[in-house]
């Protein structure tokens, strides 16, 4: 997740959001940074080729019809097709933005204010659609909350019971024109969703046994999951719903 800016989308969500857009002509080169660098300082491309738009420029050139983004952790890569080298890359920075049509990939790794932007071959990726993904959001977060709650959150992370209480305060998530609402507000749920597991995970939640622990993130996993695939269809084009 980015550190130091204003919006709460992941910054290979946002790459995916602006360059998509601007791919389609929705917004010119100078919104398209404005967007992605969102409060960083820069965003460099690693190679003799260090700008970020003519890089986004070159992958047009090479087949790109749009750009999706994809949020791996370990058992779950999310948003990946392969091949090793950039699952192994996606995995440790957790996310990745794909360039459909060019078999490339741009991994990010956050330098303090600047991220710097590795071009990796990509592979044809499987996705959840956006229908699959928000009923299995809806079900999940319903399914933890009630998990939770039989754990006693409200004694161990009164916060998370708060943010459990009040599911309609939502992150408020900006997108750029020719973003689906419904993807936006996909977006918004699925960083709730991961925003409540990260939450609930920072601490062992005072647990007195293993076997507390282990039942505590047995219920927050899926949610985390759920947030993430979410989140992978929110910012993926090709499981957009048409206009």
């Amino acid at each position: 997740m980015p550190t130091d800016t204003t919006s709460p989308l992941p910054v290979s969500g946002r790459l995916a959001w602006w360059a998509t857009a601007w791919l389609r002509g929705h917004v010119g080169p100078d919104d398209l940074l404005d967007g992605v660098l969102d409060g960083d300082v820069t965003h460099l491309v690693l190679g003799p080729d260090t700008g970020l738009v003519t890089t986004l420029a070159s992958l047009r050139a090479a087949g790109a019809t749009a750009f999706g983004a994809a949020f791996p952790a370990e058992g779950d890569p999310v948003g990946l097709g392969g091949p090793s080298e950039l699952n192994a890359a996606a995995l440790e920075a957790g996310e990745a933005v794909v360039a459909l049509g060019a078999d490339a990939a741009l991994v990010p790794t956050r330098v303090g204010p600047t991220v710097e932007w590795t071009l990796l071959p990509a592979r044809r990726r499987p996705l959840p659609d956006v229908g699959e993904a928000d009923r299995a959001l809806r079900g999940v977060l319903l399914d933890s909350a009630d998990r939770l709650a039989a754990l006693d959150v409200a004694r161990w992370r009164p916060e998370v019971a708060d943010r459990l209480m009040n599911l309609r305060h939502r992150p408020a998530v900006a997108a750029p024109p020719g973003i689906p609402p419904r993807c936006v507000d996909l977006a918004s749920r699925g960083l709730q969703a991961l925003g409540i597991a990260e939450l609930a995970l920072e601490d062992d939640g005072g647990a007195l046994t293993v076997v507390e622990m282990e039942q505590r993130r047995s219920a927050l996993a899926p949610l985390a999951r759920a947030g993430r695939r979410a989140l992978v269809a929110a910012c993926s084009p090709e499981v957009w719903p048409p206009d």
